[in-house]
């Protein structure tokens, strides 16, 4: 007699996936971030995408989107990098650790004295 354990189901098998709404949030502002809200965008991206990740971890399947917070999160994490790059090379040559003039040199074919 082959006595092996009835396989379960889970009950909600038939109930559609529902799409995380955070992880749509985190997309969204992760693109407008790149369209012009800089480091904002990304910052909100960021936030939105773990929260939206450990819903979905806790769901146990009822909640979709992981693929749309991970792109949310890869895409703010850029954003925040590129951002604090551009802030740093900016702050650099306002105080003059790196001269404008130098990197005029190589156009306009004459020595800044």
């Amino acid at each position: 007699m082959n006595q092996t354990a009835p396989e379960y189901e889970p009950q909600y098998k038939d109930v559609p996936v529902k799409t995380s709404s955070e992880a749509i949030v985190s997309l969204i502002s992760a693109i407008l971030g790149w369209l012009g809200f800089f480091g904002l965008g990304g910052i909100v991206a960021v936030i939105f995408g773990h929260i939206a990740k450990g819903k979905i971890r806790k769901s146990e399947g009822r909640i979709g989107g992981d693929g749309l917070a991970t792109a949310g999160l890869v895409l703010g994490y850029a954003n925040i990098a590129i951002t604090f790059m551009g802030i740093c090379l900016i702050l650099l040559v306002i105080f003059g650790v790196i001269s404008a003039g130098a990197y005029l040199i190589p156009f306009t074919g004459t020595w800044v004295d």
